[in-house]
């Protein structure tokens, strides 16, 4: 490698690593570390070798972090290299180790993936460290998008790898940035590198075992596509980028879509009807993300979207999601958790309020929240009972305000158009044998103090699925 290629390299890199470090809006000392995930083979060796000379031009303080999986015999060989490497090179170590449970080899790369993610996430936070770089290169990012053909995906799917990208579900963190400043350099660059300055590195024997996809297609497929489209690793980063700025796109008109069709936390069929099937599959993927609910498949997707459309105006539909469930009620959908049948015989809880602005009670799903108001019970008076959380046994009765006739709970829920799922678990607050307030319907005026002094009202406010 020539003095103008490694200039070449050093100047991709260093470029790549500017504009990633801009999306780190961090002050103080925090803001000038940086770590690597360094697993001790070739990519990463020569990553290390250039964000070390990139940390010592900048002031950066450098943190090399390994994981540990304990999945090949030579793992505790390849963690004391990268100590001895990090050693030499004054940069800071860290590692930790990781219990991957027994699974078939395609359950063992995933499992190992988070893990090892999990545990960098962790050092990352122990260190105060903002921003992660990782040694992912171009060819990984064809290999990326290809896996992601094969197993038709959409756009999503095919946007492969970004430079940076806040990775909460991976490092548990949704401050954390990770960075990836090889993408636009081929692994032949790093291995010139490598060569060039004679750095140590460790390999990995399960990268050539072909029982793993990722390894089928760089060992059997790539080289092949190598021979035949010279370059072909360039066109499908240009494919990936192409398809970044699409998925963009979409995000952007899915969110557009999701503002109109919202009301309060629910989505309003009426509205929705409005769109293209496109736009609202789209819409509904975005709606779930915002929510944190795993994406569906598009045949599922495509079964809720019909029931949900075609069901008649007083269906109570409900499809089942493997994290919550999806609800239609009175031209409206919901989203809401899915409950152990045992959460519904919850027993009564006694406590006491301390004055706080809000308790939450995990046995109920949700939180109490007392807020001042003009109208509403002692604040006196209420620190001083015994009060009780409990789900209605049926029969209990409640005046919501003096201009209105005191009726069952079950006539408020139905006048207040209150879905029937959700009756079954809105909690009852007592003092006594009082009752002072129901969720989703509001206070008994009974309760009310005429005297002068802090009023309290009650709000109760379900955790989101």
């Amino acid at each position: 490698m020539t003095d103008k290629d490694i200039a070449a390299t050093q100047s991709e890199f260093e470029r790549a690593l500017g504009e990633i470090r801009t999306r780190v809006s961090l002050s103080g000392s925090a803001a000038q570390k940086i770590a690597i995930a360094y697993s001790g083979g070739l990519d990463s060796a020569a990553l290390l070798y250039l964000l070390r000379a990139y940390a010592t031009q900048h002031g950066l303080e450098l943190f090399a972090f390994h994981v540990h999986h304990g999945l090949s015999l030579n793992a505790d060989q390849w963690l004391a290299h990268c100590q001895q490497q990090c050693a030499g090179l004054g940069v800071a170590f860290d590692a930790r180790r990781v219990q991957i449970a027994n699974q078939d080899k395609s359950g063992v790369e995933e499992a190992a993936r988070h893990s090892r993610y999990a545990a960098l996430g962790e050092m990352c936070r122990a260190h105060d460290v903002p921003l992660l770089l990782t040694a992912h290169h171009q060819d990984d990012q064809a290999e990326t998008v290809l896996l992601q053909l094969l197993r038709g995906s959409g756009v999503a799917g095919l946007s492969g790898m970004d430079s940076v990208n806040h990775a909460a579900d991976l490092l548990g963190d949704a401050t954390l940035l990770m960075g990836r400043p090889l993408l636009q350099l081929a692994r032949a660059d790093l291995e010139k590198i490598v060569t060039s300055n004679a750095i140590a590195f460790v390999e990995d024997e399960s990268n050539l075992d072909p029982r793993y996809a990722r390894n089928a297609l760089r060992h059997q497929v790539m080289p092949t596509l190598a021979q035949h489209f010279p370059g072909f690793q360039q066109r499908f980063a240009r494919t990936a980028q192409h398809a970044q700025s699409a998925q963009r796109l979409l995000i952007e008109l899915a969110a557009q879509d999701l503002t109109v069709c919202l009301d309060g936390d629910c989505l309003d069929i009426t509205k929705l009807r409005q769109f293209s099937t496109d736009r609202i599959d789209s819409m509904l993927r975005y709606w779930f993300g915002s929510r944190g609910v795993r994406m569906p498949s598009t045949s599922w997707l495509n079964e809720m979207r019909t029931q949900l459309l075609e069901a008649k105006h007083d269906a109570q539909l409900c499809v089942t999601h493997a994290d919550c469930h999806i609800r239609r009620h009175r031209d409206r959908v919901y989203l809401t958790p899915k409950l152990d049948p045992a959460s519904l015989e919850q027993a009564p809880l006694a406590f006491r309020w301390d004055g706080t602005t809000a308790m939450q009670f995990a046995e109920f799903g949700g939180t109490l929240f007392f807020e001042e108001a003009e109208q509403g019970v002692s604040a006196e008076w209420l620190r001083g009972q015994a009060l009780t959380m409990q789900l209605r046994s049926g029969g209990e009765r409640l005046k919501p305000a003096w201009n209105r006739p005191t009726k069952s709970l079950k006539y408020h829920y139905q006048a207040g158009d209150v879905p029937a799922w959700e009756r079954e678990r809105l909690p009852l607050v007592f003092a006594e044998k009082q009752l002072l307030f129901a969720a989703g319907i509001g206070m008994d005026c009974h309760s009310f103090s005429t005297q002068a002094g802090t009023h309290i009202q009650l709000r109760w406010q379900f955790d989101s699925p």
